[in-house]
């Protein structure tokens, strides 16, 4: 289904001031247009220009009576990561926000979170990446960033989804926004990832590998570790548009494991197609997840008094070993619903410093307000150099407590937490567990599946319970 839903499938109301026209009707169904990292689909089929364009208008009207704007022209910077269909959605995300009167600067090809920082460096008025993060090339998504950086509330998201479709007043003359491209923008960013390091900082004497999924780091990542001195190894670094996240990035670190081995590498870091995730191999070529690398920076935080409260934001899907490590450390875990914009909220709303997912999300926030792949490899390199400790014992304070995954395709997720035999399944499940585990049945906010995961004290049983429970799922809610 996508971000679309047909009518058929729920009932439809009006939206806004006025009914919906009816080409975009099919889009305000029970199915959010927005889900937990802005908005995604299959490009130029669910992601239309019209539909991209349409979206700018109405965000850049939404923002402004939001008071985003304070009554001065705004200016918007729009980035994407290589996609083919990037080009197009550019161009119409530009087409939009000028219409509406913003003043547009193109940024090209950056991470998301250089697009990020970006708009705090800057003092613009608005961001918008387009990128669909690790999924495949086919996808492509729009995310927007409000003033400082980050990313909008739930509740702004629903008003410019309500918003999409209504006739407006458009400038003319010139009130019409004018675009221009920074071509500085790479540069600066870099700068900023050298920097967070500290002054005179170097990571002379590393040896690493860098998986750069054919994405938007290609350029900025290598840049900024060879910087720093690091002896640099860049693997999947040469995107042409069509080869994004292609068994290649942090979803696929067969090829960085490989190379890290045969390289005889003190690490590899491998980033996705927008790196705003960051996943590690040690040097013996074993995985260091979201998780560890949380565990990692969390201690390393807290004995440099840079750890606020001593308290580290990750979600309900970071393994249970997580929080028990930092128990033993003294560090408080604040759990939140999975979805970096969610860590995010709590960090700001806290005062914290540090959080992220177990997908290798990891919010750094004195540096950024995302998550952001690069400076998460650079800080964990930095923390090799300070202990004189490799990777994998710096990873060995958390020991995991077996863990499965199963998405389950094909199937209605929104009736997922409604189904009474599905909950029933779960909480038998988690009544077997008890204390030695846990069970989570979440519906995906970027993908069209449910996730089930399992924690406990074995392999054998984590599998079990399930593959259990998603097969219950896929009977139950089947399509």
């Amino acid at each position: 289904m996508g971000i679309l839903c047909l009518l058929a499938a729920a009932r439809c109301e009006p939206v806004g001031r006025s009914v919906v026209p009816s080409v975009w009707a099919r889009v305000f169904c029970v199915a959010r247009l927005f889900g937990t990292d802005g908005v995604r689909g299959v490009a130029n089929d669910e992601l239309t220009a019209e539909l991209a364009l349409d979206l700018s208008v109405a965000a850049a009207h939404i923002l402004g009576e939001a008071g985003a704007f304070s009554g001065h022209r705004p200016t918007a910077l729009v980035g994407r990561d290589p996609r083919a269909s990037g080009e197009f959605l550019e161009a119409a995300v530009v087409a939009g926000l000028a219409s509406a009167g913003v003043d547009v600067i193109r940024l090209g090809v950056l991470p998301t979170p250089a697009v990020a920082f970006l708009v705090n460096d800057t003092s613009a008025d608005l961001g918008v990446m387009i990128s669909a993060s690790h999924n495949p090339m086919p996808d492509n998504g729009i995310k927007f960033f409000s003033k400082g950086g980050v990313k909008l509330d739930d509740y702004l998201e629903d008003a410019i989804e309500a918003r999409m479709g209504e006739t407006w007043n458009r400038p003319i003359g010139d009130a019409v926004g004018r675009v221009r491209t920074d071509l500085g923008a790479v540069d600066r960013y870099v700068d900023h990832l050298v920097m967070s390091l500290g002054e005179g900082a170097s990571l002379a004497g590393l040896k690493v590998v860098i998986d750069c999924a054919h994405g938007a780091a290609s350029t900025t990542a290598v840049q900024a570790f060879t910087a720093l001195g690091a002896e640099t190894v860049a693997i999947h670094a040469q995107p042409d548009g069509l080869n994004i996240n292609d068994h290649a990035g942090s979803t696929h670190m067969a090829a960085v494991t490989a190379r890290v081995i045969s390289e005889g590498a003190d690490l590899g870091i491998a980033l996705d197609g927008d790196a705003d995730r960051c996943m590690a191999i040690d040097a013996e070529g074993n995985l260091v997840d979201g998780d560890k690398i949380l565990a990692v920076l969390a201690i390393a935080m807290k004995e440099e008094h840079r750890l606020h409260s001593d308290t580290l934001v990750a979600t309900v899907m970071s393994n249970l070993g997580l929080t028990n490590a930092m128990r033993e450390h003294g560090i408080r875990v604040d759990q939140t619903k999975v979805g970096d914009r969610y860590v995010l909220e709590s960090m700001n709303a806290n005062g914290f410093a540090l959080g992220g997912e177990q997908s290798g999300h990891v919010i750094i926030s004195e540096f950024a307000n995302t998550g952001d792949g690069t400076l998460t490899g650079l800080h964990l390199a930095a923390r090799m150099l300070a202990t004189g400790k490799s990777l994998r014992e710096l990873a060995s304070v958390m020991t995991v407590l077996p863990q499965v995954v199963i998405n389950v395709r094909g199937v209605d997720k929104l009736r997922a937490g409604i189904d009474n035999e599905v909950q029933s399944a779960v909480t038998a499940a988690a009544k077997r567990l008890g204390n030695t585990g846990r069970v989570l049945l979440r519906p995906s906010g970027t993908e069209p599946v449910v996730r089930v995961m399992v924690e406990a004290p074995t392999q054998d049983e984590a599998k079990e319970l399930a593959e259990a429970l998603a097969a219950k799922v896929k009977e139950r809610l089947a399509l």
